[in-house]
């Protein structure tokens, strides 16, 4: 039984991806394609690049935490907003803030096909986390 667009995005995000191949296996396209705006240029990735990231990540951290504060749907397509909080291998004590995030994936057969996404790294001002938390 295949997920619905937003709750595979939703999952995916939230899962530890960066541990277990089988996870990225499980929410990804095998024809996935993301195309990256990062504070370090442009990048074009394919299914096997999104998996050799992730093995990387878990060289350097001890621990990957998703902080989602946007999540829309629209038939297939799925915008998530979120800041990635990491724990170092250096410092496994403290958590601090890595990048926030915006991705807009399309979901073909019930998996992430086409992501288009942007980040920047993060930092802990109040201004910037605080516009996490919806308007009252």
């Amino acid at each position: 039984m295949s997920l619905e667009p937003k709750e595979c995005v939703e999952k995916f995000y939230s899962s530890d991806f960066y541990r277990d191949p089988e996870t990225i296996r499980k929410y990804l396209h095998p024809e996935a394609e993301l195309f990256w705006n990062s504070s370090a240029g442009f990048h074009k990735l394919g299914f096997q690049e999104i998996c050799d990231i992730s093995k990387e990540l878990t060289k350097s951290f001890e621990s990957l935490r998703t902080d989602v504060s946007h999540l829309l749907a629209d038939g297939d397509m799925v915008t998530i907003r979120f800041t990635y909080y990491v724990k170092t291998i250096e410092n496994p004590d403290e958590e601090l803030p890595m990048a926030h995030f915006i991705a807009i994936w399309q979901v073909k057969d019930g998996k992430m096909f086409k992501g288009h996404q942007i980040s920047q790294q993060a930092d802990d001002s109040p201004e910037n986390l605080d516009s996490f938390l919806p308007s009252k």
